[in-house]
């Protein structure tokens, strides 16, 4: 048994990094010291000297271990690596940084831009993080547009290579066949980078000059959607104000309301970003200590540094941060808490923009609480209309004897698509939804087994829908809780496939089919329902159509089902590229001679693609654990004959 009073005693006068532990070994809380001695110890003398939350802690420490460091310096790091690696519940935490995105411009010959949530050293330039995962999506998704850049992953284009599908629909020069200049698309792409660093006035330029040339093509339709363009890039330009005479980068650190760090960016002068992030703590820790924290868990991380950070609070431990963002950077870095003169007027700038986000922020959050609301109204009155008639809502789990429920309080919905080629490579999955938000935790991913050969839409949704109660009812928390609709992308033959399933298994699940128009655009739903008004109206029997663009709220509604579609229409297409590309690339390594399973696999491994091991010499091939000459000299004449 741990005696912490005898270890007490053992703790050495020196610098170092403390490590408080709950009585299952868990570290609760991670601190530095420049004496071990006296900071551990104060922890267990007189309470009354200790906040509430401090006195909590303390309570829960059943032992402790230290690390004895040369410096306060190193302490500083080591404490910080421990508290990333821990995440101990007693610390004041920023929520991980990965979850943040990313736009990341790629190191290729032919780079391209993409959202990444990992920052790497590999030559990329990287833009963010961004906390707006949506604004990310469309700015990289605008850029492709308006830029034609290259979106496929291939590095290299042998001769005879056929174009995809964007070259032909214009939203790629057509690189892969000699149609792109390497240079001009340089130049486009420095553009990006300088739209994506605040400065809009390329971009604007850029836009302008597409929208005289469609104008002197007559092709008006274009030239009012690249005047569009211009307009709201002339709208992001304005906001942004120089703010600084001299130009220069700098950060801005404030501790805003609701636990959040707003940090503003500042670049060649101008104020270019806003971003937010989530943190941890108690709200009785002092605000230096808020703030001291965010600099370390968040500047630790990043690759590029910055010179200057203007903070509205004094740290008391500044001379050492900075000494730690110094040696972390290579050159050196001020925590600036009194700015004067245009910095003080940059800092009062960004705590009005603060107290506006507030505002604006609080208002946003009521608008999406009224349209949940109003969304949770119609489904709710779809799934009482419908004819649901299952009875079990919880089992018990036949090792340890628990019950287990099947479905929570909240309104989940899970939407079904299958996808095949003329039925190979069959697959199901399924998207869930919370209200307005996914649940991506919750896809899911099914390989039909029972359908092979043919295209049987019917007999894949029935294995797939089978297969998810099957894994529910089974107690696996993996499929756990059953939504409360289940949305099938079909008609009554699809719906009646699936109602037929959640009878059988006698749980309450409304079963919904959606109905695209010929536009191939969502128009209404349909689902079973025993109502006397259906009847009435001559509908078709226990059967009725809910037309999305005519009921109250219709517009929300309409918008709902209509991401949902083309969110679990992707997935489904996504699972059955990713299946048929790797069954692309086995069946063509398996065709040269001496290559089975486990030197293909060390070949992919090696190399990272077909491509690197079609542009390998023999000497490189060989290098690879089990790889003999022979197979290297098959290797290379396979594809030198293709």
């Amino acid at each position: 048994m741990f005696d912490i009073k005898e270890n007490l005693k053992k703790l050495p006068d020196a610098p170092g990094v403390y490590m408080h532990k709950d009585a299952l070994g868990n570290i609760i809380y991670v601190g530095k010291a420049r004496s071990l001695k006296n900071r551990v110890r104060q922890y267990f003398q007189s309470s009354k000297a200790l906040d509430a939350k401090s006195r909590a802690m303390v309570s829960n420490i059943d032992s402790f271990e230290y690390i004895r460091c040369g410096s306060e310096m190193e302490a500083l790091i080591l404490e910080n690596n421990l508290i990333k690696k821990h995440q101990p519940k007693y610390n004041i935490l920023l929520r991980d940084d990965k979850t943040y995105p990313y736009i990341k411009i790629t190191k290729e010959f032919w780079p391209r831009i993409e959202k990444t949530r990992q920052v790497l050293k590999d030559g990329a330039k990287y833009f963010g993080p961004y906390t707006d995962v949506g604004a990310v999506n469309s700015m990289i998704d605008l850029l492709n547009r308006v830029y034609k850049l290259k979106k496929c992953r291939r590095r290299t284009f042998p001769k005879g290579f056929k174009p995809c599908l964007n070259y032909y629909i214009e939203q790629c020069n057509g690189m892969c066949i000699g149609k792109e200049s390497r240079s001009e698309y340089i130049n486009r792409l420095s553009q990006i980078e300088s739209f994506l660093k605040g400065k809009s006035k390329d971009l604007i330029s850029f836009f302008e000059e597409e929208m005289r040339k469609a104008s002197e093509r007559l092709d008006y339709e274009n030239a009012a959607i690249y005047r569009d363009y211009a307009a709201n890039a002339k709208a992001l330009m304005e906001k942004q104000r120089v703010v600084l005479k001299q130009g220069i980068n700098m950060d801005v650190i404030l501790l805003g309301q609701r636990k959040q760090i707003i940090l503003f960016r500042v670049e060649n002068g101008i104020l270019s970003s806003r971003e937010v992030f989530s943190i941890e703590f108690d709200e009785k820790t002092p605000r230096d200590k808020v703030l001291e924290a965010f600099i370390k868990q968040y500047y630790s991380n990043q690759i590029d540094g910055i010179s200057e950070l203007i903070v509205d609070e004094p740290i008391n431990d500044r001379n050492l941060i900075e000494q730690f963002l110094e040696e972390l950077w290579g050159f050196k870095v001020k925590i600036n808490d009194e700015p004067k003169g245009e910095k003080k007027s940059l800092l009062e700038l960004a705590k009005q923009d603060v107290v506006e986000m507030m505002s604006i922020s609080t208002e946003n959050e009521k608008n999406k609480k009224d349209k949940e609301t109003k969304l949770s109204k119609v489904l709710n009155e779809i799934i009482s209309n419908s004819n649901t008639r299952g009875n079990i809502t919880e089992i018990v789990n036949s090792e340890t004897g628990e019950i287990v429920e099947l479905f929570d309080d909240k309104l989940k919905v899970e939407a079904y698509d299958i996808s095949n080629t003329n039925g190979i490579d069959n697959v199901g999955v399924l998207v869930a939804f919370e209200g307005l938000n996914k649940l991506t935790s919750a896809y899911r991913k099914f390989k039909i087994k029972s359908v092979e050969g043919k295209a049987d839409d019917y007999g894949s949704m029935a294995e797939t829908v089978t297969r998810r109660i099957e894994r529910a009812l089974a107690g696996d928390k993996g499929f756990l809780p059953l939504p409360k609709i289940m949305l099938i992308d079909g008609g009554a033959g699809h719906i009646g496939v699936v109602k037929n399933i959640i009878d059988k298994y006698d749980v309450p699940v409304t079963v919904v089919g959606m109905i695209k128009d010929k536009k191939h655009r969502t128009d209404r739903l349909i689902y079973f329902s025993e109502a006397i008004e259906a009847i009435n109206k001559n509908e078709t029997p226990h059967l009725r159509e809910v037309n999305l663009r005519a009921i109250n709220d219709g517009n929300m509604l309409y918008s709902y089902i209509g991401n949902i579609q083309e969110e679990v229409h992707r997935f489904a297409i996504d699972y059955h590229r990713g299946l048929r590309s790797k069954a692309m690339v086995a069946s063509e390594l398996d065709n040269i001679k001496g290559i089975g399973p486990k030197k293909r696999s060390a070949l992919l491994a090696h190399f990272g693609s077909v491509d690197k091991i079609k542009l390998a010499s023999i000497d490189e091939l060989s290098e690879v654990k089990g790889i003999t000459s022979a197979n290297a000299s098959e290797i290379i004449k396979f594809y030198s004959n293709r």
